[in-house]
């Protein structure tokens, strides 16, 4: 006698906390971009200028930072909720004649999409608004990007224990924001990144020492301390430019 398997669905849905006692589901997500040039042709605030008119024409939403830790390089922070976007907006910008002698540096290339936790409780705002508000908010010039990957063994901790130790991670996160001193991107990269990391982070803020001190404080958790197996490198930038395009 045989028997007809039926494949269970797989729910790849972005949930939120219940909202006017309707539950919150998007299939929608914003993927964000960080690529980073070394400027080989031309001087940096010309290459960042040519590059800003490049983006501005095919209306990408974008940041352009000065690497604070290259004199020659310059940082370019997109996002859009189609990645398509990358391939046929930013990848010609990023080709243009205008834009000759950009070379990448591929170790500083991060690529993630927004991701709900189950607890939100405006689901569109967190996954859409907040992170494009965040990157483009002209009171927050500086921004450390980096990725992330936790060791096998977090995986392999019950949920309770899972849930202790995000939250231990999130307060402190959250006193930072509340004091206006440190705001996070936070991204999923599993699957996107070259070197296997799961997450990329974004520090946004007024100023550079707050953002610094947040990584240090995190340090002492017990996500960090015992469950990350692999941080950075780390991008240190501050704004030059931001587009007319959200």
């Amino acid at each position: 006698m045989s028997h007809e398997h039926t494949p269970s669905l797989v729910d790849v849905l972005e949930h939120g906390a219940p909202k006017d006692d309707h539950p919150q589901a998007m299939d929608t997500r914003l993927f964000m971009q960080l690529l980073v040039f070394d400027c080989t042709a031309i001087r940096p605030a010309e290459s960042l200028k040519n590059l800003a008119a490049e983006l501005e024409q095919r209306e990408v939403p974008s940041v352009l930072y000065e690497d604070v830790n290259q004199p020659n390089s310059i940082g370019l922070l997109s996002w859009s909720e189609d990645p398509k976007m990358f391939v046929r907006a930013v990848r010609p910008a990023c080709n243009a004649d205008t834009t000759f002698g950009l070379k990448i540096r591929p170790e500083l290339t991060m690529l993630g999409r927004s991701y709900s936790s189950g607890y939100e409780s405006d689901l569109k705002y967190w996954l859409l608004d907040r992170p494009r508000h965040t990157a483009k908010n002209p009171a927050w010039p500086w921004a450390i990007w980096y990725p992330l990957r936790r060791n096998g063994a977090f995986e392999e901790l019950e949920g309770r224990e899972k849930g202790a130790i995000l939250r231990e991670h999130g307060e402190i996160g959250k006193a930072y924001g509340t004091s206006d001193l440190a705001h996070d991107i936070r991204l999923a990269c599993h699957g996107l990144d070259a070197h296997d990391n799961e997450f990329v982070i974004g520090l946004i803020g007024k100023a550079l020492h707050p953002l610094s001190h947040v990584v240090q404080s995190m340090r002492k958790t017990k996500q960090t301390a015992r469950y990350i197996s692999q941080m950075g490198p780390f991008f240190v930038g501050h704004t030059a430019w931001m587009s007319s395009h959200d």
